[in-house]
C-alpha cells in the first residue's frame, strides 16, 4: 500500500470526484480536500462524527534555497519541523522546495497562505544577494518591503557601537505589517505576516526560533497506535483494505522494514478521535493471525 506522503503528493492530479484506484478513506479525503470549504456542510451532514479531521490545523512548508536544489547543502530543517508540528496537532499537508527566485516564492506563498492554516518558509533571510525570501513573501501577500524600526533597533543593539552596513540593513527590510516574535539571545526575531512564518535556513537558529514560537502553532492532537508484524506487507494488504472500508477516515499507514530485525512490517493507525482509532485497532487486530503479531504500541 502506498505511503501517506506519496499519496498526498499526487492529490493535485486526481480529478474531482474520481475514485481511480484510491482506497475509500483516501478517496473521501481527496475529494473533500479538492472541493475546499464551500461544500463542507453537505459532507458534514452525511458523516458528522467521522469528518472532524477537516477542521484540523494544517501547514505547508516552503524550503527555499538554490543550495538545497543543487545538492550542495542537505536540508536538516524538515526532519525537525515535521515531528514538532505533528506533536502540536498540526498536519503538514504539503512541502515544496524552491530556488531563490522572487516570483516563484511569491506564487507559492500566495497559494499556500490560502490553502493552509500555517505557512512556514525556511531559508533566504540573510544579507546576501540571493537572500530574497522577504521580497517573495511581500509580493505573495500583496505588501511592500519597508524598513522595520524595531528590527533596526535590534540590529543596532547587537552591533553595539559599530554602524550597520547596507547588507545588514537589508535584513531590516520587512513586508509591511510584519510582526516580530522575539527570541532570547537572538537579535534577529522570527518574522510573521498573517499566517506566514519566515524562518532562517540555519538549523540551530530555526530550532531556537521554533521553540520560542510553539504557542503560535496549535491543533487537535493526533492519537497514534502502532502494530508490529512479522509478515510481509502483501500478507496484510487485504486486512488493511477491509479496515479502511469500515473506518474510512482513518489515517492508516503500512511500512515494510526489510532492514529491521524482529519484524517485517510496521502498521500505523492515526486519528484525532481516540475512540475511533482504538476501534479501528481492534478491527485490524481481529484480522491479523496471532502468530504474525509481535507487539502493539
Amino acid at each position: 500500500m502506498g505511503r501517506p506522503a506519496e499519496r498526498m503528493a499526487s492529490m493535485s492530479s486526481v480529478p474531482l470526484g474520481t475514485s481511480r484506484t484510491l482506497p475509500l478513506g483516501l478517496k473521501r479525503r481527496v475529494d473533500i480536500w479538492l472541493q475546499g470549504t464551500a461544500s463542507l456542510g453537505l459532507v458534514e451532514e452525511r458523516q458528522p462524527q467521522r469528518l472532524r479531521w477537516r477542521c484540523m490545523s494544517t501547514a505547508g512548508i516552503l524550503i527555499i534555497g538554490n543550495e538545497i536544489l543543487s545538492g550542495k547543502v542537505q536540508d536538516e530543517n524538515l526532519p525537525y519541523l515535521l515531528p514538532q508540528l505533528r506533536q502540536l496537532g498540526v498536519s503538514v499537508e504539503r512541502v515544496q522546495v524552491l530556488p531563490d527566485v522572487v516570483e516563484l516564492i511569491a506564487s507559492e506563498v500566495r497559494t499556500f497562505s490560502k490553502a493552509f492554516t500555517y505557512v512556514i518558509t525556511t531559508g533566504g533571510v540573510g544579507p546576501t544577494h540571493d537572500d530574497v525570501t522577504m521580497e517573495g513573501v511581500a509580493r505573495g501577500t500583496d505588501s511592500a518591503l519597508a524598513p522595520h524600526p524595531r528590527m533596526e533597533e535590534l540590529l543596532r543593539k547587537a552591533l553595539k557601537d559599530k554602524p550597520p552596513n547596507a547588507s545588514q540593513l537589508k535584513m531590516c527590510m520587512l513586508p509591511e505589517g510584519a510582526l516580530l516574535i522575539e527570541t532570547a539571545d537572538l537579535w534577529f526575531p522570527l518574522v510573521r505576516l498573517g499566517n506566514v512564518y519566515v524562518f532562517p535556513g540555519i538549523p540551530r537558529l530555526l530550532q531556537k526560533k521554533f521553540e520560542g514560537a510553539r504557542d503560535h502553532f496549535k491543533g487537535e492532537p493526533f492519537f497514534l497506535r502502532q502494530v508490529f508484524v512479522s509478515c510481509m506487507e502483501s500478507d496484510v494488504a487485504q486486512a488493511l483494505n477491509e479496515v479502511l472500508e469500515e473506518f474510512p477516515d482513518l489515517m492508516l499507514g503500512s511500512y515494510p522494514r526489510l532492514d529491521q530485525q524482529g519484524y517485517h512490517t510496521l502498521l500505523t493507525l492515526e486519528s484525532r478521535d481516540q475512540a475511533y482509532v482504538n476501534q479501528a485497532l481492534d478491527a485490524l487486530l481481529a484480522r491479523i493471525p496471532q502468530s504474525e503479531l509481535l507487539r502493539v504500541e
